[in-house]
């Protein structure tokens, strides 16, 4: 199996999508087996608990937030659609990837302002995203799934309070598998080994995406951006190529 690991997007409203469109076409040319978005693709700032009150808070809108997450997610796909649209044509095999989308803190926003709210039950959902329209297997936020032996969650966590591990040294003690998270800006690789050898790699790579944050500060926007494809998955090993999103940019505009 090789696998196409998503980290963190978090498209917001009047971001520039085209990085989206070039990881689109890595992933037609490269084919592989199975693509897994780790979580918070959205950004939903309008719901975001932290800038109530701001002036930064003004304008955002939930609507805006659902369009352009549909948006960047045609902008991923698209490159897909177009490919099979031509080998139907064409009569040639079409692609279609296993796709599993992980739903991150940023999604979860929308089910803590219904649970907060109960008058918005039935007018905010997950569904309003449209993940599954493309066909993605979507899973709960902080759910665990385990695909040829290693393990994704949005964030693994540690210690009674369910914190996100702090490092992927800290998460491989916690996992005790391979296991990768998104969540962290930034890559951090940590490896171990089980008694009879086999490699364990936990990885936290939680960032894919252009736009600086301000909640980062000068020095906190400035970490790795981009993709991780995994080659030869097999029971929990692989092997790990990351691939920066200046790189897609350049080769794949």
């Amino acid at each position: 199996m090789k696998t196409l690991v998503l980290p963190d997007t978090q498209v917001r409203p009047d971001d520039d999508l085209q990085f989206l469109e070039c990881i689109g076409n890595y992933i037609v040319q490269k084919k592989p087996d199975r693509i897994v978005c780790l979580g918070d693709f959205a950004d939903l700032p309008s719901l975001s608990s932290y800038d109530v009150g701001k002036k930064s808070f003004e304008g955002r809108r939930y609507t805006l937030d659902i369009e352009a997450a549909k948006a960047g997610m045609a902008k991923l796909m698209g490159p897909l659609q177009r490919h099979n649209k031509q080998m139907r044509k064409t009569r040639h095999a079409q692609y279609i990837p296993e796709l599993t989308m992980l739903l991150g803190n940023h999604e979860n926003r929308i089910d803590r302002a219904v649970n907060n709210d109960a008058k918005l039950e039935g007018l905010l959902s997950v569904k309003d995203l449209g993940y599954e329209n493309w066909g993605w297997d979507v899973i709960p936020f902080l759910e665990v799934v385990v695909l040829d032996g290693v393990a994704f969650s949005h964030y693994f966590t540690t210690g009674v309070a369910g914190r996100p591990a702090s490092s992927a040294a800290a998460q491989l003690r916690r996992t005790n598998m391979s296991a990768i998270a998104g969540h962290q800006q930034g890559l951090q690789i940590h490896t171990g080994y089980h008694a009879d050898g086999r490699r364990i790699t936990n990885i936290i790579a939680g960032s894919c995406y252009e736009t600086p944050h301000d909640y980062l500060g000068p020095q906190g926007n400035v970490h790795w951006n981009g993709v991780l494809m995994l080659h030869e998955v097999n029971n929990g090993e692989f092997d790990l190529m990351p691939i920066s999103l200046k790189y897609l940019k350049n080769r794949y505009a």
